[in-house]
């Protein structure tokens, strides 16, 4: 198995910063208990407060496939769907 990371952003619609943020934060907890989570950080971006940045490591892809099925990822995006204006999701692999 090899470690991957992952930078997840999530761009709020004016007007609904807190509640995204709110929501966003409520996934950090179950996430951090998922067998193969390394590392689940949320950021917010300085310059750009409607924008949230995960920066995530896990021990695999098998990982990161079964927590993009977890409950708690699959209510989320339920909840926010109506405010997130924009998201990018990177799957990355460390080279050096």
């Amino acid at each position: 198995m090899t470690e991957i990371a992952v930078v997840a952003i999530s761009v709020a619609k004016p007007g609904h910063e807190e509640k995204l943020r709110v929501a966003l934060e409520g996934i950090v907890g179950p996430t951090r208990k998922e067998p193969g989570a390394l590392q689940y950080d949320l950021h917010r971006d300085v310059s750009e407060p409607r924008r949230f940045v995960f920066v995530e490591r896990w021990e695999s892809r098998e990982a990161l496939a079964a927590h993009a099925k977890s409950a708690h990822i699959e209510a989320y995006i339920k909840a926010v769907a109506d405010w997130v204006e924009h998201s990018e999701l990177r799957v990355i692999e460390k080279i050096a």
